[in-house]
């Protein structure tokens, strides 16, 4: 098991603990993994990301801490969630993330994620601006799935 995996594990198990939140220190958490404290941003940056459904706070001075939440996936709290958080350019394997955490939080079914995986390719969108149109695309997509 790699440093990264066991961090990521260890920050997993202190959120089922909790009630979703968890605040740490990331000079205290590295010394107790024997680790530098940017192999903990490394892995709240890459694996702790809002398309696999958290919340990333971080505060600076004192020592530093960052708090990690898991974003509620209450069917429209969540759809609410990612339509604010696409922003104005969304690329293919962002909203591939995004489609895979619908599909495990069962908010969307294969087939829908299937069908909006082939609607938002890049062979789909003629635009020279694939990304923005892609971003566009995808809010629509939610936003009908909130309305029906």
């Amino acid at each position: 098991m790699t440093i990264s995996d066991l961090i990521e594990q260890m920050l997993n198990e202190m959120l089922s603990s909790s009630d979703g939140s968890v605040e740490i220190r990331r000079n205290i958490l590295a010394n107790q993994l024997n680790c530098v404290p940017s192999q903990i941003n490394y892995v709240i940056k890459t694996r702790f990301t809002p398309e696999r459904g958290y919340y990333i706070e971080s505060r600076r001075g004192g020592g530093g801490s960052v708090t990690i939440r898991r974003v509620e996936t209450g069917f429209d709290n969540f759809i609410s969630y990612l339509i604010s958080s696409v922003g104005t350019t969304l690329d293919y394997p962002t909203a591939n993330a995004h489609l895979a955490r619908l599909l495990d939080s069962s908010l969307i079914t294969k087939r829908e994620a299937s069908i909006m995986a082939a609607a938002l390719s890049d062979k789909s969108i003629l635009s020279g601006q694939k990304n923005e149109a892609r971003a566009v695309l995808f809010k629509n997509m939610l936003i009908t799935i909130i309305n029906s």
